[in-house]
């Protein structure tokens, strides 16, 4: 992507800066992956037997590890590396919660963690057309993004997305013993119709009205979760839609409250006058407190409104 300055109606395109080293690269996300990617930081340089993994991250909302991989080139294979990277995490699951457990405040069981949702972000200024290619696969736990760095100080970060709709499944089903066949036996990707199929003709109808309408209104992105199909605004979550045979469920985060009272950025309060938000609240195990709202959609005649509800939450993002 590139960048331009305009100045009386005249663009300038604006000078890259290359990184130099990785680790520069390394110091900016480290220092921002909350505000990039909605991790939470657990620990740079983790090593874990022969291998030294660049960044660990968890993800608080897919309760998963997420390894961040640094390449300043791109003489090298995304495939082998993210396969044995995964395969180490999946093979060592102790050893991860307890580099988790020692770093953070919170403690982490193996219960709590949802590993199929495992993934591995690669980060690099370029990547070459083979690497593209190797990772076009529908159903791939990599991420590729591309980041770049202007003379002004501003810093450029996009996602390449596969395109293709054949399964890396394919794949491993050539050689049983492979690395790829092993971590696919855990690892899952999850697409949208794994949850549409789970609703009817009418409310499959209105959920593609809705979509339509939110695609129209925002800069939105939709993800794939285990139990849930997330609508995001870059990194984080506007709401996550759980579908039901006769309804639609929607699920707005408001925010978390500190035991000392002090709210999260962010944190709103809906201006509902039909009053069909649903409060909700939980504890977490910090005793930290989570706020969220709850939203029925069962009518398209609603959709207009539930835009105007989400509209709020967008907006505090």
């Amino acid at each position: 992507m590139d960048l331009y300055r305009i100045s009386n109606n005249k663009l300038t395109q604006m000078e890259r800066q290359n990184f130099a080293l990785e680790r520069e690269i390394q110091d900016i996300v480290e220092s921002n992956v909350t505000e990039l990617f909605n991790l939470q930081f657990v620990s740079s340089e983790f090593q874990i037997g022969k291998f030294r993994l660049d960044t660990l991250c968890y993800d608080e909302e897919q309760k998963a590890f997420v390894i961040i991989e640094y390449k300043k080139g791109n003489s090298y294979s995304v495939i082998d590396q993210g396969y044995s990277y995964l395969s180490i995490l999946l093979n060592n699951k102790a050893d991860f919660i307890l580099e988790y457990n020692e770093t953070q405040s919170e403690n982490l069981k193996k219960t709590d963690i949802e590993w199929e949702n495992s993934r591995i972000i690669f980060v690099s200024q370029s990547f070459n057309t083979y690497q593209k290619n190797s990772v076009n696969f529908k159903d791939i736990p990599f991420e590729l993004w591309q980041i770049k760095r202007f003379d002004t100080g501003l810093i450029s970060l996009d996602q390449l997305y596969a395109d293709s709709q054949e399964s890396i499944k394919s794949i491993a089903s050539v050689d049983k013993q492979s690395v790829i066949s092993e971590v696919s036996k855990e690892i899952k990707l999850f697409s949208e119709e794994d949850h549409t199929v789970k609703c009817s003709s009418d409310i499959l109808e209105i959920w593609r009205k809705l979509r339509s309408k939110i695609s129209e209104q925002f800069e939105i992105s939709y993800v794939a979760q285990k139990y849930y199909l997330g609508v995001k605004k870059n990194s984080n979550l506007v709401c996550a839609v759980r579908f039901r045979k006769n309804k639609l469920e929607l699920n707005i985060k408001r925010g978390n409250q500190s035991l000392d009272g002090i709210r999260s950025k962010g944190f709103f309060t809906f201006d509902d006058a039909k009053k069909i938000a649903k409060e909700a609240s939980w504890t977490y195990s910090s005793g930290v407190q989570g706020f969220s709202y709850g939203v029925s959609l069962a009518n398209a005649d609603e959709i207009d409104y539930i835009i105007y509800l989400l509209k709020q939450k967008y907006e505090t993002l």
